[in-house]
């Protein structure tokens, strides 16, 4: 490990004193940041006693992202979504590690962008770069790291300076000028790009190239980031992903995205943060039994909630209910907050219930105002005093620099955008009860108890929503009704209004918006809505009918089907495979089935719709949804359906898409003709990389069509390894212009079924030339019924003698290949290198010469072959004779023997019994029908397969 001061990568300075002055200036700065750094404050500012970083810190779920990437969800939202996603979906990365390549990346990354929602652990990401960086640990090829959060340098807005003055008033023990050059590595780390208050203007002529060049902050920064500045230094920025599209693409290198904890970093944390580890086993298993908990467990700051809430009540056995709403734990936030702020310096010149209303109003009216900062004169709006804010510092936390002694611009936010929205749900619903004032919108009551109508409009506000900012604090409002909730809110609010209470009226206006809304994917929120307020009719009924496995012949209400979408979504089972044959009944068309229960399709890595009658109508309405997350399937299996060509033009708009990274794409027998295979692999073209696996046999593809495929299958960038064409239409015309492609890329494809085309001898010969190419990885090769004759089969195992070390299974049925192509057929299969597990040869024309031979060679090397298969082929007792003393072998591990109509006999029969008692553990599947035995012979066979000490799992006679 390299200690403090020294400097791995830079270049050598001949300027001894420069270099003396380096060390000297990253001695202070490290100095300096393990200090400021090496506490970790939860949720706030400052607040009760500090936690050393190292002790609490639990790694974080940090992935590559795509730059282009904006989702103006709720954060919540975003958060629930990103639950469902598998965790294996991207490679993660450690904090540590951002400005290293992964494997396969070879170029330099100067910038990076690292996004993620409020709360999901961005900042105590910075924290520990910079911490790990000051305690010699990482990244010592950095000399200076300059942590610049945007909160801080908003303060500094008018200001026109040099970066030099900037740095000095940031970071003034640290003299840095003559050592801020290209000859130096160096960090920016500029934090909350969200809660930037400068205009980032990238289309500037503004060009700084001097470090004493005078400008205003964010040119400054725009240069430093466009590289005009320092363009050896590294950038790192963070920000929520709302504002990430404010930096340019071409400006950033690497997208990361943090996703807060995984399923075991959850517990990793609840297992650091609390020493009593049976306490939080307790803990972990509660947040567990409730869905909407467990989901919010992904960010962090909601652990640190939940930890502060649960280890209380828990442990002190305090009376009420143990929360499992998301209304009941943040209820419980506020009067543990309440109760532990710091009163040494605090004159109670205002009660507890007075502030937590202003800053109740303060949270919604700068959540109606879309703000998640704000300033001293919007405090001042509301009547709060800041000095009397800052002893809720657990609720609301003030942010400045009080060395820098920037007093004049103080900057307020909330922990976190969720205790924003409880907060203004808190003010909205106690004006109501108290003062008879509907803050969301003045109404004409039509009824005497204006509660409902409140609950009415906030529900209709939300609905109206585009991007459900308004679906949380709709959450909270209706939980706060319950007199569950109104009992824990007497403890800190008093009620003067007398407000009785019948949730009956907003629950079933809720159920009556989920019928009117067409969209089940909208109607989640009100779903959580009825959580919060214990109704659970619609969800229990739903999983009666899964549980039952009777969902698919059910007729669903929109109700019931809005109701599916919610409890499969919120399932703690993630839903990686949808197979739609499990919901489809009578009752309704797979393409109705489909478009209700898109928003599950959406969340799926797997898609089976395979022989469900999906139209062309289905599959534009199947890629119209995936193009809002292309970036998460990774099968589909449309196989049997009446896709047709512009079906499949539907689909390749989505396979195009540059985030799409479909892995399997399965099209068998889908009325795909010449037209849409041209389509199918343009868009492949154009994103090439990803697809591992099409099938598209059974379609009347043609020369055409491969001709299309066949421009693909030879780019550098297509890693295409199974291609299924059985039954296409393809001719030796197409097979040649396959294998010319092949050639030129041959070393992905491993698995080709050209089973029954017209491939012919000449087609073949084409693809023995591909065979003995040493490149070739061939495993799989599938020329069942292609019109082979003797020629062709000699060709193909003259290719096979030249590279025999990779072709694991090879189907040859339905061909004319002869007893004496076995022959030759053996010779290879008693080459040591030769690894063929599977031998297909069935109606092949072999007699039992032929079967002498091929079993004489086995014998030989009996360790590989797993299948064989002879049926419809003259083989006779005297070939089954053959065939037993080859099972009997102790070498042989043959599990799967078919030998259908090959004119069998009791002889024969007796020595494949008397083969099978000798060796009896590998043999897992015999096939003897249509040969001639008789009863005891099959009693003998069925008696073995009786027997525990054999493997035979199938018989047929």
């Amino acid at each position: 490990m390299e200690t403090r001061g020294t400097f791995r990568g830079r270049h050598m300075s001949s300027n001894l004193s420069l270099d003396a002055q380096l060390v000297q200036s990253t001695f202070l700065q490290q100095s300096n940041l393990l200090q400021k750094f090496q506490c970790l404050y939860e949720g706030t500012a400052k607040q009760g006693n500090p936690t050393l970083l190292n002790e609490i810190y639990t790694e974080l779920y940090i992935t590559e992202s795509e730059s282009g990437e904006i989702n103006d969800e709720h954060e919540v939202v975003q958060i629930e979504t990103q639950s469902r996603r598998a965790a294996t979906e991207n490679t993660p990365i450690k904090c540590n590690d951002i400005f290293r390549s992964l494997p396969g990346q070879d170029k330099p990354i100067r910038t990076v962008l690292t996004k993620g929602v409020a709360g999901i652990g961005k900042t105590v990401s910075v924290q520990k770069f910079i911490l790990d960086w000051a305690e010699g640990k990482e990244n010592q090829d950095v000399q200076l790291i300059f942590p610049l959060p945007f909160r801080e340098l908003n303060l500094m807005k008018d200001k026109t300076l040099s970066l030099s003055d900037l740095l000095h008033v940031f970071f003034h023990k640290t003299q840095q000028t003559e050592i801020l050059s290209d000859e130096y590595k160096v960090l920016f780390i500029f934090d909350g790009l969200d809660e930037s208050r400068l205009s980032l203007n990238f289309k500037s002529e503004v060009k700084l190239c001097n470090i004493s060049e005078s400008a205003s902050v964010d040119e400054l920064l725009m240069n430093l980031i466009v590289g005009n500045l320092l363009p050896s230094a590294l950038i790192w920025i963070t920000s929520r992903p709302a504002a990430a599209h404010l930096v340019p693409s071409e400006c950033v290198h690497r997208v990361t995205e943090v996703r807060g904890f995984n399923e075991p970093q959850k517990q990793e944390y609840f297992r650091k943060s609390i020493s009593d580890q049976s306490l939080a086993n307790t803990i972990i298993t509660h947040l567990k039994s409730s869905r909407s908990l467990h989901i919010m467990c992904h960010i962090p700051v909601f652990c640190w909630i939940s930890a502060t809430v649960l280890e209380k009540m828990l442990s002190e056995a305090e009376r009420g209910e143990i929360p499992k709403t998301l209304t009941q734990m943040y209820t419980h936030f506020l009067i543990i907050q309440t109760n532990i702020k710091h009163e040494k310096d605090y004159e109670k010149r205002v009660k507890d219930e007075d502030m937590i209303l202003k800053l109740g109003k303060l949270a919604f009216q700068q959540l109606v105002k879309g703000n998640l900062i704000f300033y001293e004169e919007d405090l001042r709006e509301c009547g709060i005093d800041v000095t009397e804010a800052s002893v809720y510092s657990g609720l609301c936390t003030q942010i400045f620099r009080e060395e820098l002694g920037l007093y004049q611009g103080k900057v307020f936010c909330f922990v976190h955008l969720s205790i924003q929205e409880h907060l203004a749900a808190v003010f909205v619903h106690r004006s109501l009860t108290n003062n008879c004032i509907n803050i969301i919108k003045d109404l004409a009551w039509v009824s005497f108890n204006p509660l409902p109508g409140l609950h009415q409009k906030a529900v209709d506000e939300a609905l109206q929503s585009k991007n459900g900012h308004l679906d949380l604090f709709l959450r909270f409002l209706l939980g706060l009704s319950l007199e569950s909730n109104q009992t824990l809110l007497r403890e800190l609010l008093t009620q003067t209004g007398s407000c009785s209470y019948n949730k009956e009226e907003t629950v079933q206006y809720i159920k009556q918006k989920i019928r009117e809304n067409g969209s089940p994917e909208r109607s989640i929120n009100l779903f959580h809505c009825l959580n919060e307020l214990g109704e659970d009719s619609l969800m229990q009924e739903i999983n009666d009918y899964l549980k039952s496995g009777k969902i698919g012949g059910t007729k669903l209400s929109s109700s019931q089907w809005s109701a599916l979408v919610y409890v499969l979504l919120t399932s703690e089972q993630k839903m990686d495979v949808f197979n739609l044959k499990q919901f489809i009944g009578a009752q309704n068309t797979a393409d109705e089935v489909l478009h209700k229960l898109l928003p599950v399709v959406k969340e799926s890595r797997s898609v089976q719709l395979s022989y469900c009658g999906v139209t062309d109508e289905g599959c534009a309405a199947l890629t119209s949804a995936l193009r809002s997350n292309p970036s998460h399937l990774r099968e589909l299996d449309l196989s049997l359906n009446k896709v047709g060509d512009f079906g499949l033009n539907q689909l390749s708009d989505l396979l195009q898409d540059p985030h799409c990274k479909l892995e399997i794409f399965r099209l068998s027998n889908c009325g795909v003709r010449d037209e849409g295979c041209a389509a199918l692999a343009s868009a492949l073209r154009s994103n090439p990389s990803h697809l591992r696996e099409l099938d598209l046999s059974e379609n009347k593809v043609g020369d055409f069509g491969v001709n299309q495929l066949s421009d693909l299958l030879q780019d550098p960038l297509c890693k295409l390894e199974i291609l299924g064409l059985w039954d296409c239409g393809v001719t030796d015309e197409g097979c040649a212009a396959l294998t010319s492609s092949l050639r030129l890329n041959p070393s992905h494809l491993r698995k080709l079924d050209l089973t029954g085309n017209k491939v012919g001898d000449s087609g073949v010969k084409q693809l023995s030339d591909l065979l003995q190419d040493p490149h070739c990885k061939l495993e799989i090769l599938g020329l069942s019924d292609c019109g082979v004759t003797d020629e062709g089969c000699a060709a193909l195992i003259s290719a096979l003698r030249s590279n025999p070390s990779h072709l694991r299974k090879l189907d040859l049925s339905w061909n004319k290949v002869g007893d004496s192509r076995v022959k030759q057929l053996s010779d290879l299969l008693q080459d040591p290198h030769c690894k063929l597990e599977i031998l297909r040869l069935s109606d092949c024309g072999v007699t039992d010469e032929g079967c002498a031979a091929l079993t004489s060679s086995l014998r030989s090397n009996p360790s590989h072959l797993r299948e064989l298969s002879l049926s419809w082929n003259k083989v006779g007792d005297f070939g089954v004779k053959q065939l037993s003393d080859l099972l009997q072998d102790p070498h042989c591990k043959l599990e799967i023997l078919r030998l259908m109509d090959c004119g069998v006999t009791d002889e024969g029969c007796a020595a494949l019994t008397s083969a099978l008692r000798s060796n009896p553990s590998h043999l897992k599947e015999l096939s003897l029908s249509w040969n001639e035995l008789r009863d005891s012979d099959v009693k003998l066979l069925s008696d073995l397969k009786e027997d525990p000490h054999y493997k035979l799992e199938t018989l047929e006679f």
